[in-house]
């Protein structure tokens, strides 16, 4: 019994012998938001994970494939059965809905911590990562993000902050190069959705096709709500670029591409693993044909469990995987794989491990630098040939 559970009783006893007692008591099973979440079930501890997404909003498909891997990886682990420092453990999966809102993800970091989750698992999107890490780092509470590219996020100085995908410069450098180099863009046009990853990674890509002597001949800027792009692109038009860059998410990229399509502008359009999903070739339709856009991980053909993670997951959610699912599936092991080094959940115990992992997972081999970055993060840019991402090239990464 522990010693919240000793002060409920207590509670009680006071409560029936002195009615006039106006002394408040702890509630049952109450424990600090800092304390490793551990209930009884079945002879088992019962420990919490958190995982955040926007499961609701215009990208709800990426949240839900993001919250899809994070179950896929508590369902395996529960299967095979864990033991930490001796003892049986049950993995149980907290999930909250950031809706992709600043704001909003803040309060359901809080909440999570509250709720005494072990560690945690997103954000996705980078504007909802970067001011949430700040909640965790104060809890001491591991978070490693699946998704959130911008640099930002592990620039802050937390101990806490991991990512297990390549970041926006390497992202950005990998894309410029090829615009300029391998596709030999001489004018370019930039546009980008005003949030920290869309910005973020425009700036990047910007600076490296400029180091290569191309132009950038407009800048334009939209929001991530937005489905009428027709004033930006007939301005766009006129400075005749070979290539428009889109820095955002498929839900903008897939209605960009098709009134690119309708206006008659004939450059290649590019972007970041924010739109190299199915979802953007489904709402683009005949426009997504020989647009350019990479992810920040080896391709998965490469991958050394994703044919057996794609087998599984399609079976059990009836549904492809959009992108980050399988390194959602590596972030909630990764967590655990420490866990099991340091024969505890305890945060405090664990969180040093996590520096130190070496980790084969779904996606290939993970560790991280002392800033919580993935050494070696890999860049692959596809291009969609007859419907379907094709693979066009890999920089870096490693399968093994």
């Amino acid at each position: 019994m522990n010693k919240y559970a000793r002060y409920s009783l207590i509670a009680t006893a006071v409560i029936a012998m002195s009615a006039c007692s106006k002394q408040e008591q702890p509630a049952t099973g109450s424990q600090p938001a800092s304390a490793p979440s551990q209930a009884a079930a079945g002879g088992e501890t019962v420990v919490k994970i958190g995982q955040v997404s926007p499961m609701s909003g215009p990208i709800s498909h990426l949240g839900k494939d993001n919250e899809y891997g994070a179950k896929l990886a508590i369902e395996d682990l529960n299967a095979k059965g864990v033991e930490i420092g001796g003892k049986k453990v049950k993995f149980e999966l907290v999930s909250e809905d950031d809706q992709g809102d600043p704001k909003i993800g803040t309060q359901v970091a809080q909440r999570l911590v509250d709720a005494g989750v072990v560690g945690v698992v997103g954000h996705l999107n980078s504007g909802t990562t970067i001011p949430a890490s700040k909640i965790y780092s104060d809890a001491g509470l591991p978070q490693i993000s699946p998704s959130a590219t911008n640099p930002d996020y592990t620039k802050q100085g937390f101990k806490t902050t991991f990512r297990v995908i390549a970041n926006d410069v390497q992202q950005g450098k990998a894309l410029g190069e090829f615009a300029a180099g391998t596709l030999n863009a001489k004018k370019i046009a930039i546009i980008d959705d005003r949030t920290a990853y869309g910005q973020g990674l425009a700036d990047q890509f910007e600076g490296a096709v400029k180091s290569k002597g191309a132009q950038v001949v407009k800048r334009e800027f939209t929001n991530n709500t937005a489905t009428d792009f027709n004033a930006i692109l007939t301005s766009i038009k006129a400075s005749n670029p070979d290539l428009v860059f889109y820095g955002g998410m498929d839900a903008q990229a897939g209605p960009l591409a098709k009134q690119m399509q309708r206006l008659g502008l004939k450059a290649k359009l590019m972007g970041g693993d924010g739109w190299q999903t199915p979802e953007f070739v489904k709402l683009a339709g005949d426009a997504s044909e020989g647009q350019y856009a990479s992810s920040c991980g080896i391709s998965r053909d490469k991958m050394p469990g994703f044919k057996a993670f794609d087998e599984k997951f399609k079976k059990e959610f009836n549904t492809d995987v959009q992108i980050y699912a399988p390194f959602e599936y590596d972030a909630v092991m990764v967590l655990v794989d420490a866990m099991k080094r340091a024969k505890s959940y305890d945060p405090k115990a664990y969180l040093p491990e996590v520096g130190k992992t070496d980790y084969l997972g779904v996606t290939g081999k993970i560790a991280f630098d002392d800033k919580g970055d993935i050494k070696n993060g890999a860049v692959t840019v596809y291009q969609v040939k007859n419907g379907k991402w094709e693979v066009v090239s890999t920089v870096g990464g490693e399968a093994k």
